[in-house]
């Protein structure tokens, strides 16, 4: 965008806006519609209840949803640069709000949002520097890089309820696989390893137990057709004890939560560019259902 501003010193004169109009649709052709839309899609305008620090400062979710219902239309402008901005507090809030939507089915691409503890440092630092006998070690920022280097998303099997997770580079899981050889796959155009297989079922929500969250639990990893036990054992009930769980913000980009033993340690985001492509019509007309349980208290969305 950098550079479009910069060209528009080019038009001058009465026939500026036209030409301004010119550049960005030479812009759009060469990085995409896509890209210059969310220039003007506006920041999501989302409401939350205010908050304090200590614990008995916040607020309940039921009154969040309440008093500050999410419109579909924000829900739309929602972006994974808008979560990745959010501080915990407010992902909290927001992620009490959505409903569970449809099992996904696909790849999906992710993005990992780490949440800091009481120490100010990253909270699954903590919580995995502790464990030991795993195979690994990880601190700080080692495991922030770490992270977003191994773990590139997520592909869900709709009809078999079951996950894999897409990894692209092995580097830093061989001291726990050792030298044997893991075939590629094409996910998506891209080359991935899927490893850490999951079940997919509808469950409580380990933080707002109003409504059911897609879970992703790896507890019985080994049970799984394709379950390789190095690597893929360090998920399961004999190693870190993973278990996320997922809600939809809109089709194709769903806001997640990652626990180890039912501590959390952190977020994520998963997006499909051609599902929210192909579902926006129906959301933005309330046709989208949640295939989990929605609850008693029926989700508030404002008009």
């Amino acid at each position: 965008m950098k550079s479009t501003s910069g060209s528009t010193a080019l038009c001058k004169g009465t026939a500026r806006a036209k030409c301004i109009a010119a550049l960005l649709l030479v812009a759009s052709s060469l990085t995409g519609c896509d890209k210059i839309g969310s220039w003007f899609a506006g920041k999501p305008d989302i409401a939350f209840a205010p908050y304090g620090d200590d614990y008995a400062s916040k607020p309940d979710f039921a009154q969040v949803e309440y008093e500050h219902p999410i419109p579909l239309k924000e829900l739309v402008k929602i972006t994974p640069k808008y979560l990745a901005g959010l501080n915990q507090e407010e992902l909290d809030q927001l992620y009490a709000r959505l409903g569970s939507g449809p099992i996904p089915d696909g790849p999906f691409d992710g993005e990992i949002v780490f949440p800091r503890g009481s120490s100010g440092k990253l909270r699954a630092a903590e919580i995995i520097g502790g464990l030991k006998g795993l195979g690994v070690n990880f601190k700080g920022k080692m495991l922030e890089t770490a992270g977003e280097a191994l773990w590139k998303g997520k592909v869900f099997y709709r009809n078999e309820k079951v996950l894999r997770n897409r990894i692209e580079d092995l580097a830093v899981l061989r001291p726990v696989i050792g030298p044997d050889e893991i075939g590629k796959i094409d996910v998506d155009g891209k080359d991935a390893w899927l490893l850490f297989p999951a079940k997919l079922y509808c469950g409580q929500s380990l933080i707002d137990s109003r409504r059911e969250s897609i879970i992703i639990d790896y507890a019985f990893t080994d049970e799984i057709h394709g379950y390789r036990e190095k690597p893929d054992f360090l998920a399961g009930r004999r190693g870190l004890r993973v278990r996320d769980e997922i809600r939809m913000v809109r089709p194709g980009l769903y806001l997640g939560r990652a626990y180890m033993d039912h501590a959390f340690i952190l977020n994520f985001v998963l997006y499909s560019k051609d599902l929210d492509k192909a579902g926006r019509a129906e959301f933005e007309t309330g046709q989208i259902k949640d295939d989990c349980w929605s609850g008693t208290q029926k989700r508030v969305l404002a008009p």
